[in-house]
Formats: structure tokens, sequence, C-alpha cells
């Protein structure tokens, strides 16, 4: 759809993720390089606002030069994946065809695809704090994958399921646990954690550490010395409160009541405001091809043994000489 848009020329605003292997990935790029048409991957994550907020602190060399940094999606899945074909999150064991939305495609990609399936709400927020495409790229991943045992458990544990059920005998190829390790160009490291199939809270995971600090946002705290207490966190708050990013500050009012807590309202605004204004998309086609690659690339690392696999640099090169434009000041 997206290519055919931009052969169409009509402006692309494309969820997460367009694209399933490198040469869509490919496509995508030199199906904009041919035609120009505005493109903007909607990752509404890099719009959070505590995500901004450390953003913020960043570009004002709060926590030093970036080190490692992590990210992910973490998230039990089990009730959306598995559906009744009544209840959306009521339950179930039945999927593809005898499924209920999420549940009708969802699960085909834990039975037949091992891997970071679902990279962009950690490693959106991380590109912007590095630089990615903008002086800085992703170099080179290695992946691993626990054993399978989440979906299984859920089947044959359930009311409507049990041993005998024709789904209890799947054999679910993608690991409950995927963790992916990213290296940058300028020196960075990156953890990325894929875990859907497994009981336990939501959290994206982030961490953000330099040579002065770091944010955690799984225990909301951080750390920066000189400042915190010698070795003990501090409560993050006061500092997302103090380093508010501008474009919070201005526009949280018209976000009030949107979506994921406001963030879908951001997203959505800076693809039309750098729509009408004719200027360059803050999160392009080129952060969309290295984001999506990091699941086909974490499947074969995966594949060979956690072999590192090589990022290919959709830029051509230039990502030595384009220039961060994302969040700056308070223009979307």
């Amino acid at each position: 759809m997206s290519l055919d848009a931009m052969k169409a020329g009509n402006a692309v605003a494309c969820e997460v993720a367009g694209a399933m292997s490198l040469d869509e990935c490919w496509q995508m790029v030199r199906t904009y390089e041919a035609t120009k048409t505005p493109f903007m991957i909607m990752e509404n994550v890099c719009y959070r606002r505590d995500v901004m907020a450390v953003l913020n602190m960043v570009r004002k060399d709060i926590f030093g030069e970036m080190i490692h940094l992590e990210g992910g999606y973490q998230h039990d899945l089990r009730e959306v994946k598995f559906n009744d074909g009544v209840n959306y999150y009521g339950g179930g064991v039945e999927f593809g065809d005898n499924g209920y939305s999420e549940a009708k495609w969802r699960t085909n990609h834990s039975v037949y695809r091992n891997g970071e399936l679902y990279p962009t709400h950690g490693i959106g927020p991380v590109g912007s704090f590095i630089n990615n495409n903008r002086g800085n790229r992703f170099e080179y991943l290695t992946s691993m994958s626990s054993k399978a045992r989440g979906l299984h458990n859920h089947i044959i544990d359930h009311s409507k399921g049990g041993k005998d059920h024709p789904n209890a005998k799947i054999n679910f190829r993608l690991g409950d646990v995927v963790t992916t390790n990213i290296k940058t160009a300028n020196g960075e490291s990156i953890t990325l954690t894929h875990d859907t199939n497994l009981p336990r809270p939501y959290s994206l995971g982030f961490r953000v550490q330099g040579t002065k600090g770091l944010w955690m946002d799984v225990n909301k705290s951080l750390y920066i010395e000189g400042k915190s207490p010698a070795h003990k966190w501090e409560l993050a708050e006061p500092y997302l409160k103090e380093y508010d990013h501008p474009l919070w500050q201005k526009y949280e009012n018209d976000a009030s009541g949107a979506g994921h807590g406001g963030m879908d309202w951001f997203v959505m605004n800076a693809f039309l405001e750098a729509y009408k204004r004719n200027e360059p998309m803050p999160l392009d086609v080129y952060d969309h091809a290295s984001w999506a690659a990091i699941t086909c690339l974490s499947e074969q690392s995966i594949a060979h043994g956690g072999e590192p696999q090589s990022f290919p640099d959709f830029t051509d090169g230039q990502w030595m000489h384009r220039k961060p434009i994302f969040a700056l000041g308070d223009q979307y």
C-alpha cells in the first residue's frame, strides 16, 4: 500500500511495521527516492512524554556521552493472540481463521518466525537519542532466543483448550524471550528485548546510559553523578518535569484525551504539519527501513547461531552528513 501510494503521489503515514524483508525495505527507500512522495513511519512512542523529556536531557548533556541504551516490547499478549471469537479480551485458544481481531494474524508470526518481531517501540526512541541515520547508524546486530513455552502452556492450561486440543500440538517457533544486541557506528551498544508470550506487566524497558548517569523507566528512576546521592537511585519524575520537552509544554492541552496518553496526537500532528509545510518528515523512510530491518536480520542471526548480521546502509552514505531534525525545539 505504501509503495502504490508513493507512486500515485499520495503522502504516506505508515503504521509499524511496514516491511517484512530486506528487499521490501529497499523497495520503500528506492520508491521514495524515485517519487519524493512524503513518507513518515508513525511510531508514537517516540512522542511519549517521558521519552521526550529524556531526549531533551540527552541533548542538554545531562547524561553525558551516550554509551548504552535499551528498549523493547515486553507485553503479555496471550489474551490478544488467542480469542474465542466472541470476546476480544476474554481469552481462548483459537487463532487464524477461527480467531478474532489480532488473533487472526498475530499468532501466525509466533508459529512460523523466530526473531525480534516488533522492534519499533523500543528502537524508535533509542534511535533519536543517538541520532540514527543522522551522524550515526546501526552497523550490525546479533540475536538469540529462549525456548518457546508460553503459548503452549496457555493452550493446555486454558479452560477452552487442554492437552488434547489441536493447537496444543503446534510447535511455536518464536522464543518466549528474544534478545538483540546492536552496535552503532559511533560505538554505542543497544539491547532490544521482545517478550510477549509469558506472564508479565507491560514495559518497554528503556535504559539510557551515558558517561554522567542513566535513566530507566522500569523503576521510574535515574542516577546523575554529582547530583544524585552517591550510588542511590532518585525518582525520575522531578527531572522529567524540569526537562519536559517544549513540544509537550506547547501542545499538552491539544493532546489531552488522545490515544496512548496523548502521543498519538503528537505523531499525527507531526505528519500533518510537515506535509502542510512541505518540510522533511521527522521520522522518514530511512528510519523506517533501518528499524524494520531489525526483524529480518534478527531472524537470520538466530537461524545461524547468533552470527552477526550487518545492516544495509539505506542512506547510501548520506547518514554522515544528514543533521538531526526530530523534535527540535517546539516544532513537531
